[in-house]
């Protein structure tokens, strides 16, 4: 009974030297910051008061001791709670988080040790203040701190909440500006911020399982459902519902499908759904608004109405789509997700064809093909069509062809060289590449028939050759405007018309030498020459 009596004494010796009076708050210093023996010290002190208290209690209820006791251990606890609150505090800017939110260089290994040290004493803190019965007390504490401390960082981090208003009358600019800064940030949050405080409350309260998931809810669950509320709330917003925009929300689908893994361990148990539902809404919404921007965008090309380049070339409405198309083919995971749930196959109606529409046919992709892949090819299809409506505004046939040539060469180079390519595949890449120079071949045969038709003529030779220097001229003259784009096939054209061409005319130029009455007003050379100047941009 001595030894417990002198064990009872030190005990309320530390607990009492250690006192927190109200004169003593303003200049409150951290044991565990300061005096990590001493801390240690104190809490066996507070053990030694809980094991007299049980020794008490059993004895009588209204002793003398177990009142001394009693009050004894408030003022251990009241100290506790400062302590709790200060090596909670401490690491808000330290050990805890700056390594992994901030990106000041340090000493990752005093880091690491500076943050076991620091769970190390939440941990000792907490089983110490549950076990005396003060559980509430210190579940509040770690709540109150740790809660602030996630708040600070996402706001830190540039994260706020807004309301829906707020983000309808935005700029774009600003918008655009939020935008980015969760993109930057939202995986700072679930894979550092989120995660390392998962990580402290099952740390400092491993002898809870229940208690760690409520305390990490607490905390996390305001400010992870805030952030995947923004990507729901952009979707509610007139401002990114044009084509171009559709980008951005490519971009929130596909991070937070990159971290629906982290979400679903972090955010596992039962009080931490409303993140697991609020992520998933995000992303329900963000493919729902996608797949309907596709239809809008499908909807705008169709009612498209410019008309086409004079010279044949490349019409803007073709830049701009399949540069459309080639970023929208380098988010093929995210849009192969988007497109499997919403898929439009319900609501598509057949492009109208006409004269030079017979590249629609075996356009789309393969049944069997990834819905992605059908939906990319479709929406090309669409882009043909329209091109080819726009053919009635020439009033020459052999242009026509060649404006059929020069766009969809563009589009067929466009496929090849990028994820097009392989979402669509070989065989679409092969067929339309055929197209091309079947196009180019009606344009050669149509549009130089006036030429070809002279150079085998009949036996009237003079005349053969009058027309044929007219109807070279006319149609050089006539052509003079004409463009083909892309330097290798304008070279291609420009060999196989040199073949078509000049090799009639050598034969008539033959002919004429036995006849010195008529004039050779042209080498062919010199004809190779007006060739060689066509189809400049």
């Amino acid at each position: 009974m001595a030894e417990e009596c002198i064990s009872y004494n030190y005990a309320e010796y530390i607990i009492r030297k250690w006192e927190v009076g109200a004169a003593k708050l303003n200049t409150f210093s951290s044991l565990f910051l300061a005096d990590r023996n001493e801390a240690y010290k104190l809490l066996e002190a507070i053990i030694g008061v809980q094991h007299a208290m049980n020794h008490h209690v059993k004895l009588s209820t209204t002793s003398r001791k177990l009142v001394g006791a009693q009050e004894l251990m408030q003022i251990a606890m009241h100290r506790l709670r400062y302590e709790f609150s200060a090596i909670l505090s401490a690491t808000r800017s330290s050990n805890l988080d700056s390594e992994s939110l901030n990106s000041q260089d340090r000493d990752r290994e005093t880091t690491a040790t500076e943050s076991e040290r620091a769970v190390e004493d939440l941990k000792s803190v907490a089983e110490c203040m549950i076990a005396c019965g003060y559980a509430k007390e210190c579940v509040g504490t770690y709540r109150i701190v740790r809660k602030s401390i996630v708040d600070e960082t996402m706001y830190y981090l540039g994260i706020e909440r807004l309301r829906n208003s707020e983000l309808r009358n935005m700029e774009w600019r600003n918008l655009e500006t939020r935008i980015n800064t969760w993109l930057r940030v939202v995986k700072i949050a679930v894979q550092n911020l989120f995660k390392r405080e998962k990580i402290i409350c099952d740390a400092v309260f491993s002898s809870s399982e229940k208690v760690a998931e409520a305390c990490f809810a607490a905390i996390s669950t305001d400010a992870a459902a805030d952030l995947f509320s923004f990507a729901e709330s952009l979707c509610k917003c007139k401002k990114v519902l044009s084509p171009e925009k559709i980008f951005r929300l490519l971009d929130l689908y596909e991070v937070i499908s990159d971290l629906w893994p982290d979400i679903e361990l972090l955010f596992a148990d039962k009080l931490s759904s409303e993140v697991r539902s609020q992520a998933a809404m995000a992303q329900l919404k963000l493919g729902e608004t996608v797949s309907a921007m596709l239809g809008q965008f499908e909807e705008a090309i169709r009612k498209e109405t410019s008309p086409p380049p004079i010279g044949g070339g490349v019409h803007p409405l073709t830049r701009y789509m399949m540069n459309f198309l080639v970023v929208l083919g380098d988010y093929d995971a995210a849009l192969s997700s988007i497109l499997e749930d919403w898929s439009p196959a319900n609501v598509r109606s057949t492009p109208t064809k006409n004269r030079f529409s017979s590249h629609a046919s075996g356009g789309e992709a393969d049944a069997s093909a990834p819905e992605i892949s059908r939906r990319l090819s479709w929406l090309i299809v669409i882009l043909l069509c329209k091109l080819d409506g726009k053919t009635a505004a020439y009033d020459d046939v052999a242009l026509s062809y060649l404006y059929l040539a020069n766009n969809l060469n563009y589009v067929v180079s466009k496929v090849r060289s990028s994820n097009l390519g392989i979402l669509i595949g070989e065989d679409w890449i092969g067929k339309h590449e055929l197209n091309v120079k079947a196009y180019l071949t009606k344009y050669e045969k149509i549009g130089w028939s006036d030429v070809t038709s002279a150079a085998t003529p009949p036996a009237e030779v003079a005349e053969s050759v009058e027309l044929y220097y007219a109807g070279f001229h006319e149609t050089c003259r006539k052509q003079r405007s004409w463009v083909i784009p892309d330097p290798i096939i304008r070279e291609e054209v420009k060999i196989s018309l040199r073949k078509r061409i000049l090799s009639g005319y050598r034969v008539l130029c033959k002919r004429m030498n036995n006849m010195p009455d008529v004039i050779v007003r042209y080498t062919p050379q010199e004809l190779d020459n007006y060739l060689s100047n066509l189809f400049q941009e």
